[in-house]
């Protein structure tokens, strides 16, 4: 790629770093637009398709969600040999485990699956599988003009924030959800690419898309004082149902997860789907459909579509009704994305939200006779909450509603709901969804930058196996031997198993180790002593740091099921990190 490396050299010379950040945030402002718009378009077409030729309510809403899961395993599994799961867990496990490098295939597959997934009826979003697309094509643009690890990543937040702008066309909170989501140490400079790739996803979506946005909604009713208390109790029941979220999700993709065959898990997860989707049609797809009637108080019209199922219409069995989705849409979402289909939570934690303040506010305006509370505004803030409470993310979701209803007049209700509902369930799970399988397994990405670095660091890269070893039998001539070879003053004393007994140093010997007269009498078993602590070669950096801490030693033993392996030093260890920071910093 002659052309390329040309191009390389004019950019060192003529485009200065900054400056050349930018342009790139235009270009992956554009290509994540472009693609957002795609995605939605293909969704769109394929679900009017597929609604032509089912007459049937069966067929639409059990049928369709089981096909569209088996097509997405099959398509995933055998053309692009990649596993499903949630996008952005795998975005953070690969900004931490991978050095910001995203294999090109996402850059498209997860648009090709999540458009089968959810064109058929899948109970999840299409934002996650957008963001992992921008996010792609923000890493391997990256890796083409042999970016550093730093921009690599800032690059990853920049497609991160122009998809999420390009579905939403809300700039400012494709911006702060890159940055509270993905990215861990944010600088001023870093701000201007992701500020221009947003502006520009948020450009391509409006000229192609015009007012066929993802969701818009004018504001009806103004905030009132009086519906600070209800704000308040709304904040702690988001707060909790997002724990619920959380949990349910996460104990059904447990269970799905345990069956090993990918069609046995499709099939059973489709049929799952298909069950509560014939019983609660707004699980069917991402259910903005059923947000938008439900902002505009047409409430008959969901109601009459399940009439067949013999609930009344009337607003007691509709708030019924509802509670009911609520609580199974966690589970819809999870067999969803279980069972192998592919998309994200973003659009069932705003659904669920939605739905929580529809049911919220017409309870109290039940109870209470009258028209108390707005429904609308309610509906609006209970999405900010739960996004709040399931996502981690208060500043996405304020930013997020507050631009969809083009205004600020409910920005103070949105700052609180989302302050409650995020405290609240930041009390119960420490992390979010997304990160929550990453800290199970140790993988999450630290938001100190010192943890950071000596995560990256791999154990088996430090460690020192050139020591040499000496048996606990032998003699005190034998190791004298073997101090004359050696250019180290320290020697593991292991057995005939490769089992670590003990250590011997200089300085356990240098009053003896001249004095012939014990050469045969004193033996290496009399002379060593333990190990203060061991750390296995799967021990994370952090951990062994803590045990250098904790002992003041300056080299611990590695044992891997009790068997010698080698020494870790701290000084190699600080070598290590060293090198490590000035790579990332360097370009």
């Amino acid at each position: 790629m002659k052309w390329l490396h040309k191009f390389l050299v004019w950019r060192i010379k003529h485009v200065r770093d900054r400056n050349f950040l930018i342009y790139l945030g235009i270009l992956i402002g554009i290509v994540s637009g472009l693609a957002a718009v795609t995605l939605k378009g293909s969704v769109h077409w394929l679900q009017s398709v597929l609604g032509h030729f089912a007459d049937d309510y069966t067929l639409f809403h059990v049928g369709y969600p089981l096909i569209g899961i088996l097509l997405t395993v099959l398509v995933s599994h055998y053309l692009f040999k990649e596993q499903m799961g949630h996008g952005i867990t795998k975005i953070l496990y690969n900004i931490s485990k991978k050095s910001s490098i995203l294999s090109r295939t996402k850059m498209y597959s997860r648009m090709i699956t999540s458009a089968i997934t959810v064109g058929f009826g899948g109970s999840v979003g299409l934002e996650a599988p957008i963001v992992v697309t921008g996010s792609a094509i923000g890493s391997n643009l990256g890796r083409l003009v042999h970016l550093n690890y730093n921009k690599r990543t800032l690059l990853i937040g920049c497609g991160a924030a122009a998809a999420i702008s390009a579905i939403f066309n809300s700039p400012v909170a494709g911006v702060i959800f890159a940055i509270e989501v993905l990215l861990t140490d944010v600088t001023i400079a870093m701000f201007i690419p992701l500020l221009i790739a947003s502006v520009f996803g948020s450009l391509v979506s409006k000229s192609l898309l015009g007012d066929e946005i993802l969701f818009s909604f004018q504001l009806q009713d103004s905030y009132v004082l009086n519906d600070l208390p209800f704000i308040i109790l709304m904040g702690i029941v988001a707060g909790l149902l997002s724990v619920y979220f959380t949990r349910t999700t996460f104990w059904v993709e447990g269970k799905l997860a345990k069956i090993k065959s990918i069609l046995w898990r499709a099939m059973l997860g489709g049929i799952g789907l298909g069950i509560l989707i014939l019983f609660m049609s707004p699980l069917y797809g991402e259910g903005y459909e059923t947000i938008k009637l439900l902002l505009h108080g047409e409430v008959q019209e969901i109601m009459a579509r399940i009439s067949g199922l013999g609930v009344p219409d009337t607003p007691l069995a509709a708030i019924l009704f509802f509670t009911v989705v609520i609580l199974f849409k966690p589970v819809a979402s999870a067999l969803t994305i279980g069972s192998g289909g592919s998309g994200g939570i973003f659009a069932p934690s705003l659904f669920i939200g939605g739905v929580m303040g529809f049911v919220f506010a017409s309870s109290v305006n039940l109870v209470a006779g009258t028209e108390m509370l707005s429904v609308s505004n309610f509906t609006l803030i209970g999405m900010s909450g739960l996004m709040s409470g399931i996502l981690h993310a208060p500043l996405t979701a304020i930013f997020l509603i507050a631009e969809i209803t083009s205004g600020y007049t409910l920005f103070v209700p949105l700052m609180l709901v989302s302050a409650i509902a995020y405290s609240t369930a930041i009390y119960f799970e420490n992390h979010s969804l997304y990160e929550k399988h990453l800290a199970i397994s140790g993988d999450l990405i630290p938001r100190d930058k010192d943890k950071r670095v000596l995560r990256e660091i791999n154990i088996d890269k430090v460690i020192e196996t050139d020591l040499l070893k000496i048996a606990p039998e032998a003699t005190l001539g034998e190791l004298v031997s073997l101090v004359r070879k050696s250019k180290r003053n320290l020697f593991p004393v292991v057995n005939v198993k490769g089992e670590l007994v003990g250590i011997i140093t200089l300085d356990d010997i240098r009053d003896i180790m001249f004095d012939h007269q014990k050469y045969d009498d004193v033996f290496v078993n009399s002379l060593m002593h333990t190990a203060p602590a061991h750390v296995s070669p799967h021990e994370n950096m952090q951990s062994v740091m803590q045990k250098f801490e904790a002992t003041g030693a300056w080299n611990l033993p590695v044992l891997d099921d009790g068997k010698y392996v080698g020494f870790l030093s701290k000084s190699r260890i600080f070598n290590t990190y060293r090198n490590k920071l000035r790579r990332q910093n360097i370009g």
